[in-house]
């Protein structure tokens, strides 16, 4: 038996931009923004939470202040005998790389992976082509970040200025 999500109603769907805005927006201010009480607002969170439409809170942090400057993402090649699981077994040992994903299109995998400079890319490059079921890859370096909230920019400081997004709308302060 598959179970469904859970029906979100206009106010849940309010809490969860609040949050995806700032998760560390107490209960109080977002039920004075949407017209509910802190513990109104605590009671969704909770049932969100169980739901697992809300699955954890994140700190984001400047990569650049963890010395993790240079950013690129690695189109990943496999052999056709190479399962997911193997690519995830793989993946999880370099702690470099922070996302990874299987992708439609010529590539099996998508690997966003952050180093110290263009010297540590390298070496953890050399390292993934060196597993016997990867065939090729193909690496783009990041520039700048475009979105400057997004979690792939990680408040980066070096991220061009643009408006905060809450929900879709601009904030206004």
């Amino acid at each position: 038996m598959t179970s469904h999500p859970p029906a979100l109603d206009e106010l849940d769907r309010k809490i969860i931009a609040a949050l995806i805005a700032n998760a560390r927006t107490s209960f109080a201010e977002i039920g004075a923004e949407i017209g509910l009480s802190a513990p109104a607002v605590k009671r969704r969170v909770d049932r969100l939470k169980e739901a697992e439409v809300i699955t954890g809170f994140t700190t984001m942090v400047s990569p650049e202040a963890l010395g993790w400057g240079t950013e690129a993402y690695v189109e990943v090649y496999c052999d056709s005998a190479a399962p997911p699981r193997r690519l995830a077994d793989v993946v999880r040992d370099y702690p470099e790389i922070t996302a990874a994903m299987t992708v439609t299109g010529g590539a099996d995998a998508l690997l966003h992976i952050r180093a110290t400079g263009i010297q540590h890319f390298e070496e953890v490059l050399e390292r993934i082509r060196a597993e016997p079921f990867i065939r090729k890859t193909i690496s783009v370096i990041v520039l700048s970040h475009l979105l400057a909230g997004s979690p792939e920019a990680a408040a980066s400081p070096t991220s061009p200025t643009a408006p905060s997004r809450r929900g879709g709308e601009t904030n206004r302060h």
